[in-house]
């Protein structure tokens, strides 16, 4: 199969041209006449992926590994070594980032792992409701079914009628959220304070933890078309880079 075939099909399901400006999704290595075997889908690139996957192989990850222009390749940073071995290995990679966040992951998050029904979207927030609960109660629900290791929260109120949901990393989207609380990871200190001032409570549900889905994600939109077409696909579980203690 060549990765224009399946870069086609991808943009039928996730259109790439709703990817955000800043961002850098679509075919990052290779060439669309190119030919591949294998596909390997994952979250983010490290090198013990690199050292698994055969020659050849097409990546999907969801974090593109080249996000602004490079000026230089020195083979000296994190991505320009991984460049250096993908492009030894004759590794090819597309990556869905903001356009599959806009049209799949996030609503498989709130939907398939966390249990509730979208009551509305704005873009990458999704919003729910629920019958009133204790926030402390609504931290334990979210941390067991995203299974956190630690807790990081801003709480404005004891209670929790309504909620927003942004995968990965959204705080610049706060002062569009109506909600009581807003789930999101990388959550910094001047944003905790930001949102203390405007009462809208935080739990981080950190970057990792809130966007590993994005393998079985692109594997279920993929698996009929991939058996029809005699292509293998694995899903890297890619490591967290954060320990907790």
């Amino acid at each position: 199969m060549k990765i224009e075939d399946i870069y086609n099909f991808l943009n039928l399901i996730s259109p790439f041209s709703l990817q955000e400006n800043w961002d850098n999704s679509g075919l990052i290595l290779g060439n669309m006449k190119d030919d591949f075997d294998e596909i390997c889908i994952s979250l983010d690139i490290d090198f013990e992926l690199l050292q698994k996957i055969s020659n050849g192989t097409l990546l999907i990850t969801h974090h593109p590994l080249i996000f602004s222009g490079l000026k230089k390749i020195n083979f000296d940073n994190y991505t320009t070594k991984l460049l250096e071995i993908m492009i030894k290995k004759d590794l090819k990679l597309i990556s869905m980032h903001t356009n599959i966040d806009k049209t799949h992951l996030n609503r498989f998050v709130m939907e398939k792992i966390l249990g509730f029904e979208v009551l509305n979207e704005n873009d990458f927030i999704l919003n729910a409701k629920l019958a009133q609960i204790s926030f402390d109660d609504f931290y334990d629900l979210i941390k067991d079914k995203l299974g956190l290791e630690f807790k990081k929260v801003v709480k404005c109120s004891e209670y929790v009628n309504s909620f927003s949901l942004t995968t990965g990393s959204g705080m610049s989207l706060l002062p569009s959220i109506t909600t009581d609380v807003f789930l999101t990871g990388d959550i910094k200190y001047h944003d905790a304070m930001d949102a203390k001032m405007r009462n809208i409570s935080l739990i981080d549900i950190g970057h990792y933890e809130s966007e590993i889905h994005f393998n079985s994600v692109v594997y279920a939109i993929l698996e009929k078309y991939l058996k029809k077409n005699k292509i293998i696909a694995i899903m890297d579980k890619n490591q967290n880079p954060f320990e907790y203690k």
